[in-house]
Parts: structure tokens; C-alpha cells; sequence
């Protein structure tokens, strides 16, 4: 029987101890770890929104690239056709040039 009352007396201090040093968190603590948790979330969110207009930026630039190349590719097709217009008429000339008689 004495070693009955000695496991119940254990099993009650384990169980006192269990309870006593588990405890609940105080609302000091959370609030501590929660506003470090806000804190990373706030940096994080900074770096969202620069990432973002970085983003942005180079999507206009590049958007805005994009238009000066179709631009030059149109400029640079309607000075090959000028070419063109141009090398049809010198060839025209040269071949008037070579049909005259020399003046003698």
C-alpha cells in the first residue's frame, strides 16, 4: 500500500510540474513575436513594391524600345525602296550616257 501512495504521489508531482512549468504565453510575449513578425512582413512588403516599379519600368522601356524599333524598321524599308528608285534612275542614265555619240 506504501507503494501505492508513493506512485500516486509521484504521478501528482509530475503531473503539478507538467502544469506549472507548461504555462499559457502572456500577451507581452505575443504581442513581442508578433510585431517582430510585422516587421519582416513590412521589409519584405518595401521590397515588393520596389521590385514592382522596377518591374514597370522596364516593361515601359521596354515596350517603348520596341516602338522605336518598328519605327526604324519602317524608316530603313522606305529608304531601301528610295535606294532602289534611285539606282533605277542612275541605271537609266548611265544607259542614255553610253548610247550618245561623242561630240567631236
Amino acid at each position: 500500500m506504501v507503494s501505492h501512495k508513493r506512485k500516486i504521489a509521484s504521478t501528482a508531482l509530475i503531473l503539478l510540474g507538467t502544469v506549472g512549468l507548461g504555462g499559457c504565453a502572456t500577451k507581452g510575449y505575443v504581442n513581442e513575436q508578433i510585431a517582430t513578425v510585422n516587421q519582416r512582413i513590412e521589409g519584405l512588403e518595401s521590397r515588393l513594391q520596389t521590385t514592382d516599379g522596377t518591374a514597370k519600368s522596364a516593361l515601359s522601356e521596354g515596350q517603348a524600345a520596341r516602338a522605336e524599333a518598328r519605327a526604324a524598321a519602317g524608316q530603313a524599308q522606305n529608304n531601301g525602296q528610295r535606294i532602289d528608285q534611285l539606282n533605277s534612275r542612275v541605271d537609266g542614265i548611265e544607259q542614255r550616257m553610253t548610247q550618245r555619240r561623242p561630240r567631236n
